[in-house]
């Protein structure tokens, strides 16, 4: 493939992806809307764009990382006129999370002008972003993945090619929505255990070390121990999963009652005002109507 790339979107994840391709030799224009996080891309080598229409006329290949279908339909939409009227050859990917629906039906509208739109999204969370080993879920031609996979190489240690466009939306929304079941589970057991006299930090360790670990326990439970509620991404900006899934469920009329459950959970959380939380504060819900706290003695 070209060794240029346009780069849209330059947030937690997004950043790290930029400046792995940048380290293994790519030459990068990147936009985003936030000058802190411009500044920190072309400190590492990366050429600033005016727009993002100069983005995307950058290269063959535009590579967008933003929060959802939202943004990537308003930026592009706003500055569609200036982008070059014929999009033939040119290869979009979506690296961040998309609706499934809208990924399928943007790829043929785009196809329609000649341009091959692909989703792409990954998963790992901000570390593995700065590692380069995120895995990423592709979906689109196999041929296309093949041809951008010298730069997937550099942002991901696992890329697998689940199918058509949307597959890997698909994927990368039941992956998050399993995350989200286990922490509401989490969630309603884990108050009840200490209402019932089980001591926080030694619940934790039977769980991490037992058959009911996972790695929402892993991650988020020696956290919330330590009453600190600030790591991922905000249960506001994370809901776009619940919605997603349940709107698939709707229109396939596909039951998902444990699903649904989950959503309750975490309805109730936004409802309680911790929207600006991560996922673990969905514990917060059980913990207000049990009138206990899961922190540690320690």
């Amino acid at each position: 493939m070209n060794d240029r790339i346009g780069f849209v979107g330059l947030g937690h994840m997004g950043r790290w992806i930029a400046v792995n391709l940048l380290k293994n030799g790519f030459d990068l224009m990147v936009f985003d809307i936030e000058p802190a996080a411009v500044a920190f891309v072309t400190g590492h080598g990366a050429q600033k764009a005016a727009s993002f229409a100069e983005t995307a006329n950058f290269s063959p290949v535009l590579f967008f990382c933003l929060p959802n279908q939202l943004v990537i339909e308003k930026i592009v939409s706003d500055e569609s006129g200036l982008l070059e009227d014929s999009l033939q050859n040119r290869t979009w990917v979506d690296l961040g999370t998309s609706n499934y629906i809208w990924t399928k039906q943007f790829a043929g509208s785009m196809k329609k002008r000649g341009l091959c739109f692909i989703d792409a999204p990954v998963t790992g969370m901000e570390q593995r972003a700065k590692d380069g080993t995120l895995t990423i879920m592709i979906g689109g031609e196999k041929a296309v993945m093949d041809k951008l996979s010298p730069a997937l190489k550099c942002i991901g240690s696992e890329l697998v090619h689940m199918g058509k466009v949307g597959s890997g939306q698909l994927a990368k929304t039941i992956n998050n929505v399993l995350l989200n079941v286990n922490l509401a589970a989490l969630a309603e057991l884990l108050p009840m255990a200490v209402r019932l006299g089980l001591e926080p930090d030694k619940i934790t360790r039977v769980i991490n070390s037992g058959s009911g670990q996972s790695f929402a326990s892993q991650l988020f439970l020696p956290r919330i121990l330590e009453n600190d509620f600030n790591h991922g991404y905000a249960l506001n900006h994370a809901y776009k999963d619940m919605e997603n899934i349940c709107e698939i469920s709707s229109r396939q009329k596909i039951p998902i009652p444990v699903v649904h459950a989950a959503l309750s959970t975490y309805q109730a959380a936004l409802a309680a005002g911790f929207g600006e939380e991560d996922k673990g504060a969905m514990m917060k819900v059980f913990e207000s109507l049990l009138e206990v706290r899961f922190r540690s003695d320690k």
